[in-house]
């Protein structure tokens, strides 16, 4: 077995015994994991498309796990004013408590050195960008480290979508992200 067949067995590994804790409060690791990332996305990239996009699913099973979430009281569902189509979710306060609860995955990684989280953000980076170029796949950076981010007046501000931003949202995760 090569040296990169060992680490992607240790990468899938570290993921299912992740995926494994995901089994509470009547969650299955699916419905965690859309969760996850509804908590890090900004409210242009909260539509069942972006949560499929990230998460490499297919759209139809991302809406059957939204329903599921939304019956289950964690989400909310809300439609555009301007275009009755488009609709985004939203983390309810029950969703908000499950979806902060740390892991113990975290826990792990917690115990590294300051250099080597570091160093391993950014090989799982890389590694996460030389596959998403094989695949056509999305970034979904920072709002902050967008080509598309600025301050204007002192206020944060998206000039693709031309929306001013919150200081709280330019940490979170946009689907129309490129880098600067």
């Amino acid at each position: 077995m090569t040296q990169e067949h060992r680490i992607r067995e240790l990468l899938a590994r570290l993921a299912r015994l992740d995926a494994s804790e995901s089994w509470a409060e009547e969650l299955n690791p699916a419905q965690r994991a859309v969760m996850d990332y509804l908590a890090r996305a900004n409210r242009f990239s909260r539509s069942p498309s972006h949560v499929a996009d990230f998460l490499g699913s297919t759209r139809g099973t991302v809406s059957q796990t939204l329903k599921a979430l939304s019956a289950k009281g964690y989400v909310s569902e809300e439609r555009s004013v301007s275009d009755k189509r488009v609709v985004r979710f939203d983390l309810t306060q029950k969703g908000k408590a499950v979806a902060s609860q740390s892991r113990r995955l975290v826990a792990g990684i917690a115990g590294l050195s300051a250099t080597q989280k570091a160093d391993l953000e950014t090989i799982l980076g890389q590694t996460l960008k030389a596959l998403l170029a094989q695949n056509g796949g999305r970034p979904f950076g920072l709002c902050r480290n967008c080509r598309h981010f600025s301050k204007t007046d002192g206020r944060p501000f998206c000039h693709l979508l031309a929306e001013p931003l919150t200081v709280p949202e330019t940490d979170l995760i946009c689907h129309e992200q490129e880098s600067k």
